[in-house]
C-alpha cells in the first residue's frame, strides 16, 4: 500500500493534526496541569481525577503516534528512503512503541495501585490534605505501620518511575518529530 507520489494536503494536515495534538496533550499533562492540580486539590481528588485523565491521554497519545508511523511510511517507501527518513520511521516506531507500553502497563497498574492506596489512606482518616507533599509524616507513619501500604507504596513509585520514563521518552521522539518537519517546510 505504500506509494512513491507526494502526500495530498489532507494527508498532510491530518498528520500535522495528529502530531500537535499529541504534543499538545504532552506539554498540558506532562507540565501543567499536573503541577496546578497538585497545588489546589486534596490528595484523592488529585488521585481520581489523574486515574480517569491519564489512561485517556496515553491511549489517544499512543494512537496519534500510530496514526502518524503508519501515514508517514505509506509516503515513503522503504526501497526509497535516506537515512533521515529512515530515522525518522524508527523515531515513530518507538513512540508508538513506548507509548502503547505505557497505555496498556504502565498507567493501567498505576492506577489500579492508586485506588488500592485510597481505601487505605480513607481506613486512616488520610487523603484530605492539598498537595501530595503536604502531611508526608502521616504517610510515613503508615508505611511503618501497614506493610501491605508499604509495598504498594514501593510499586506505585516504580510505575510512576517507569511510566515519566515512557513519556518523556515520546516527548522527546515528538520534539524530534516536530523538528523533522519544521526543517522540510519550504515556507511558511
Amino acid at each position: 500500500m505504500s506509494t512513491d507520489q507526494e502526500p495530498t494536503f489532507t494527508v498532510k494536515l491530518l498528520h500535522l493534526l495528529l502530531l500537535s495534538t499529541y504534543w499538545g496533550m504532552q506539554i498540558w499533562v506532562t507540565f501543567i496541569s499536573s503541577f496546578v492540580m497538585d497545588s489546589n486539590l486534596n490528595r484523592h481528588t488529585y488521585g481520581f481525577i489523574q486515574s480517569r485523565l491519564v489512561p485517556f491521554y496515553l491511549h489517544l497519545g499512543s494512537a496519534c503516534a500510530f496514526f502518524n508511523l503508519t501515514i508517514y511510511a505509506v509516503y515513503h517507501p522503504s526501497n526509497l528512503l535516506d537515512d533521515r527518513e529512515a530515522f525518522q520511521i524508527f523515531i515513530f516506531f518507538v513512540s508508538v512503541t513506548v507509548a502503547a507500553i505505557n497505555a496498556q502497563w504502565f498507567g493501567q497498574i498505576t492506577s489500579e495501585i492508586m485506588a488500592d492506596m485510597h481505601l487505605i489512606e480513607q481506613a486512616c482518616g488520610l487523603g484530605q490534605d492539598i498537595g501530595l507533599s503536604s502531611n508526608r509524616e502521616a504517610y510515613a507513619k503508615l508505611c511503618e505501620t501497614d506493610v501491605k501500604y508499604k509495598h504498594l507504596s514501593g510499586r506505585l513509585w516504580l510505575y510512576r518511575l517507569l511510566s515519566s520514563l515512557c513519556n518523556l521518552c515520546c516527548i522527546g521522539c515528538n520534539f524530534y518529530s516536530l523538528c523533522y518537519v519544521a526543517e522540510n517546510i519550504i515556507s511558511l
